[in-house]
This record gives structure tokens, C-alpha cells and sequence, in this order.
């Protein structure tokens, strides 16, 4: 016995315009709602087993940065010399 598929009846308003509407796409495209999604160069990817180890690795740099720029100014008012003209 064959099925006969019912006809659908259509609801759906004349003022909705669906070719506006967005469509989350699949794949590398897709945004996540998670957070951002980075692509590492491949002779980067190789060096870290996973996500985890990328992102510990990147808190690590932020750290030391936040702590040479805590550094820096001490450094550059003990370094900094009066410049005088000694040519006279």
C-alpha cells in the first residue's frame, strides 16, 4: 500500500520574509556562542596536545607581560638619564 502524504497547509503569514533570516552555518564558519574560535598555524597546533594546553600556555604570556609592563615603569624613571646639551 503506498502512503499518501497529507497537503500541507501553509500558516505562515505573507509578511514574513524568510529569505531574511539568518542561517547559522556548518562547519569552520559556524560561530560558537561559547566564545571565539581561533585557527592555529599547524607548526603551532602541533605543539600543544589541546585547547587546555593552548590556553594555559596563553595565560602564562599574559601574566608575564602584565608583570614586565608593572616593571617597565620603575625601570624606565631609574634609567632615564637628564640630557644635556654639551656641546657649549
Amino acid at each position: 500500500m503506498k502512503r499518501v502524504k497529507p497537503d500541507m497547509e501553509d500558516d505562515l503569514r505573507a509578511e514574513y520574509d524568510l529569505k531574511s533570516l539568518r542561517v547559522r552555518k556548518l562547519g569552520s564558519g559556524r560561530k560558537s556562542f561559547a566564545g571565539k574560535t581561533v585557527r592555529l598555524d599547524p607548526d603551532v597546533a602541533e605543539m600543544f596536545p589541546n585547547a587546555e594546553a593552548v590556553n594555559e600556555a596563553l595565560r602564562f604570556l599574559i601574566r608575564v607581560m602584565q608583570e614586565n609592563q608593572a616593571i617597565a615603569p620603575e625601570i624606565k624613571s631609574s634609567t632615564s638619564l637628564d640630557l644635556t646639551d654639551e656641546s657649549h
